[in-house]
């Protein structure tokens, strides 16, 4: 049985938000609607078809998904070693996002889903071609784009749970709490180490990403925008 909690507002915050009872605090569920607020877009009901459609492509890239997001954590603890505070979080977030992996590759083992090569999709490369090259501005977009990416893959979790069967939107809704913590890290530390106005590099990469995730792609991933 799921909790539903309606987040008001515009389009982009009217789909209900799941969350299994006793599993969620309310600090989370007020997370999550803080995590639609701070998107453009909802996920598009196409976009969530198209992954019922494709339930082994959804597994792969969502592996490969957390294996990317663990080496752009370490990267970061290699190139910014003196950011006392970032080294700390981001070793926290790789280990907690090779663990991940290590979940949907037991996942995929089981559901006898091959580990192919798909290629990645146009999201994350689109959104880094606004990274300013010159520091600290680099380290700030980097840790923005880091937010918007968490950002999304926690909202696709909780829209996509209550369509899985019971094993996976079990799964799905266990990831919620730790992809929201990232998402807050991120956009913790980017305030932090900002010499700037931090919000009109919020509203560049809020107006992209959402571009990206209503715009059509020919094929599916996780961060795939709509079917054509």
């Amino acid at each position: 049985m799921l909790v539903i909690d309606r987040v008001e507002g515009s389009p982009a915050r009217s789909r209900p938000v799941y969350c299994a009872p006793g599993t969620m605090a309310g600090h989370l569920m007020t997370q999550l609607k803080e995590i639609h607020r701070f998107l453009a877009c909802a996920t598009p009901e196409p976009w969530l078809e198209w992954a019922l459609a494709n339930p082994s492509i959804l597994l792969i890239d969502h592996a490969n998904c957390e294996k990317k997001a663990a080496s752009t954590a370490l990267n970061m603890i290699y190139r910014y070693i003196d950011r006392g505070d970032l080294l700390n979080r981001m070793s926290r977030l790789a280990r907690e996002e090779l663990r991940h992996f290590e979940q949907v590759l037991a996942l995929m083992m089981a559901r006898d889903v091959d580990y192919v090569h798909v290629s990645p999709s146009r999201y994350a490369g689109s959104l880094r071609q606004h990274i300013r090259t010159h520091e600290p501005a680099r380290l700030v977009d980097m840790l923005v784009v880091g937010a918007f990416i968490e950002a999304r893959s926690c909202e696709r979790f909780a829209a996509l749970a209550p369509l899985l069967d019971e094993e996976l939107q079990t799964f799905y809704l266990s990831l919620l709490k730790s992809e929201s913590r990232h998402y807050l890290d991120y956009l913790e530390l980017a305030r932090k180490y900002a010499d700037e106005e931090l919000e009109p590099r919020i509203a560049l990469f809020r107006q992209v990403e959402g571009e990206l995730i209503e715009s059509v792609d020919e094929e599916f991933r996780f961060h795939s925008g709509v079917p054509a």
